[in-house]
Formats: structure tokens, C-alpha cells, sequence
């Protein structure tokens, strides 16, 4: 995970805290402040999948290219193993 995602996480989860603590100390009836949390919980786990689907795209990315990269080195070091027999020739 690289240092935007964990900011981002870092961001939603105090805001989750943040909120649930709100609800807690703000006045309401049990009902209301079971339906505030259930939907505070409700909206921290769709922007945690949220940010955890866009960390899984990264890392899609990442490996494509990194693996482009591979191919080319290979490419590459198999064409100057081949100029160097050659040359040895």
C-alpha cells in the first residue's frame, strides 16, 4: 500500500471516529442513535471498499508495469548476450 492510500484510510477512519463520537455525545433516543451509527458503519465500509478497490487498481497497474519492464530487459539482455557471442567468435 503506498502513502496516498494510507492517508486516504487514515482520513476515512478518523472520520468515522469522528462521527460515531459526535453521535455519542450528541443528544438523541437509543433508536435515532442506532440508526445514526448503523449508517455511520454503513458509509465507512462502502468508502473503505472504495478505497481498497482503487489500491487493488494500483496494483494492477503497477504489475503491468513492471512486468512490461521485465520483458524489455530481457529482450534487451538477450540481444547484447547475442552482439558479445558474436563478437567472441
Amino acid at each position: 500500500m503506498n502513502k496516498s492510500s494510507k492517508i486516504v484510510l487514515g482520513i476515512i477512519g478518523a472520520a468515522a471516529v469522528g462521527a460515531v463520537i459526535g453521535m455519542l455525545v450528541a443528544p438523541s433516543n437509543g433508536d435515532e442513535m442506532r440508526k445514526k451509527i448503523s449508517k455511520a458503519a454503513s458509509d465507512f465500509a462502502e468508502d473503505l471498499t472504495k478505497a481498497i478497490a482503487a489500491g487493488r487498481e494500483q496494483m494492477s497497474d503497477a504489475k503491468g508495469t513492471i512486468l512490461k519492464e521485465a520483458k524489455g530487459l530481457s529482450s534487451d539482455a538477450a540481444a547484447r548476450y547475442s552482439r558479445v557471442k558474436e563478437s567472441l567468435s
